[in-house]
C-alpha cells in the first residue's frame, strides 16, 4: 500500500480540527519564502459555508532555511508568527490573515486562504510597474498602530521574548554573517546587532518585505511574521526601506516611483510615532538601513535579482559609506542612493 505523501500534514491538520479522519484532501505548494513550507489546502468534498472553507492556508516552519549558506532557526518561531497575527488583528483589523488553527507540535498552522487575483503581493506590484505611495503610507500606518499599540507593555515583551529566534533569523545572517565579509565595517556591524538587539520597545514584525505584503481594496495584508520579537521597532521601517531602495536596481525605469515610496514610508511612519521622539527613532533606523542593505549582498540572504556585480558594487558603495561614517537622517541615505543611481550604469 503506497504511503501518503502528505500524511504528515494531514495529522496536523487533524489535530487542528480542521480535517475529519480519513476525509480527502488536495494539497498545492505556494511559493513564498525560504523558511517555510506553505501548502494550499482544498477539501474537495465540503460544501461552501462549512468551517474551515474549502480551501485554507497550511504553513510550517523549517527548521533549515532554504538557502545555499547554512542558515538554521528554531522552528518553534511559527507560535511566534501565530501570537503576532493575534496581537495584530486586535490592533489593525482587517490587516492580517485569519487564524484558524494552529498544532504547536509539529511547528504548523493554518490561515484563511486570500486568492491572489484579489490579493497580489506587493514585490509584484513593485516589479510590474503597479507603484503607489499610498500603499507605501498605508503599510507604514498599519506597522506604526501596531508599534504603538504594543509600545513599552511589559506583558507583550514577556510574551515575545524571543531573543533565541530574532538572533539566529535576522542579526546573525543580515549583520553577523556580512561582518565578516567586510572586516573594517565588523565592528559597527556588531554595534548594530548589539544595539539593535538590546531595544525592547514594542512588538515587531521582523521581516517587512514586500513579498510579504498583499495589496487589497481596503489595505494591505501583512504576512509571514515568523521573526517576531519584542525589541526595537526601527528593524521593521529599516527593513522595508531597504527594499524600496534595492528596487532602483531591479526595475531603474522606475526609480523615481521607489524613491517616492520610501519617502512616503518615512514620513507616514514617523507622523505616527508617539511612544519615543521621532529623531532618536529616525536616527536608529539610518543608523540600521545601511547594514541591512549591505546584508543583501554580502549576508546570508542574497537579493535574488541582484545579480550585475556592478549593482552589487553600488549598494557596498553606498552602504560601507554610512556605516563607516553614519548619519542621523534618512533623506541623506535617499539622495546620496538617488545619486549614486544616477551615474552611468
Amino acid at each position: 500500500m503506497m504511503q501518503d505523501p502528505h500524511q504528515d500534514v494531514r495529522i496536523a491538520l487533524e489535530r487542528m480540527g480542521l480535517l475529519r479522519p480519513g476525509e480527502a484532501f488536495h494539497v498545492e505548494t505556494l511559493p513564498g519564502g525560504v523558511s517555510s513550507d506553505i501548502l494550499r489546502v482544498d477539501l474537495p468534498g465540503r460544501s461552501p459555508g462549512l468551517s474551515p472553507g474549502l480551501s485554507f492556508c497550511f504553513k510550517r516552519a523549517l527548521a533549515k532555511l532554504k538557502v545555499a549558506a547554512d542558515w538554521r532557526a528554531p522552528i518553534e518561531r511559527n507560535h511566534a508568527e501565530v501570537e503576532w497575527l493575534r496581537v495584530a488583528d486586535e490592533l489593525v483589523p482587517r490587516a492580517v490573515p485569519r487564524i484558524l488553527g494552529e498544532d504547536a507540535q509539529s511547528g504548523a498552522f493554518a490561515m484563511e486562504y486570500l486568492a491572489p487575483a484579489l490579493h497580489p503581493v506587493w514585490k509584484s506590484e513593485l516589479r510590474d510597474g503597479n507603484i503607489h505611495t499610498e500603499t507605501a503610507a498605508a503599510v507604514a500606518r498599519a506597522i506604526a498602530a501596531i508599534h504603538a499599540g504594543t509600545a513599552r507593555r511589559a506583558d507583550l515583551a514577556q510574551r515575545f521574548a524571543n531573543d533565541h529566534i530574532f538572533h539566529p533569523i535576522r542579526l546573525e545572517p543580515y549583520l553577523l554573517a556580512t561582518a565578516v565579509r567586510h572586516p573594517d565595517c565588523a565592528a559597527r556591524l556588531r554595534e548594530l546587532a548589539e544595539t539593535t538587539a538590546r531595544n525592547k520597545l514594542a512588538l515587531v514584525h521582523g521581516d517587512l518585505s514586500p513579498k510579504n505584503i498583499l495589496v487589497a481594496a481596503h489595505g494591505p495584508i501583512l504576512l509571514d511574521a515568523e521573526c517576531a520579537w519584542y525589541g526595537d521597532p526601527a528593524f521593521d521601517l529599516a527593513f522595508c526601506l531597504k527594499h524600496m531602495l534595492l528596487k532602483c536596481l531591479w526595475r531603474p525605469q522606475w526609480r523615481e516611483r521607489y524613491l517616492a515610496c520610501f519617502d512616503a514610508l518615512v514620513s507616514t511612519y514617523l507622523a505616527a510615532v508617539t511612544w519615543e521622539p521621532r529623531a532618536a527613532i529616525e536616527a536608529r533606523v539610518a543608523h540600521l538601513l545601511p547594514g541591512l542593505f549591505l546584508g543583501r549582498v554580502d549576508g546570508k540572504s542574497p537579493a535574488e535579482y541582484l545579480t550585475d556585480d556592478r549593482d552589487k558594487e553600488r549598494v557596498r558603495r553606498v552602504a560601507r559609506r554610512f556605516l563607516l561614517e553614519p548619519v542621523d537622517l534618512l533623506a541623506m541615505i535617499r539622495d546620496a542612493w538617488e545619486s549614486e543611481c544616477g551615474t552611468g550604469r
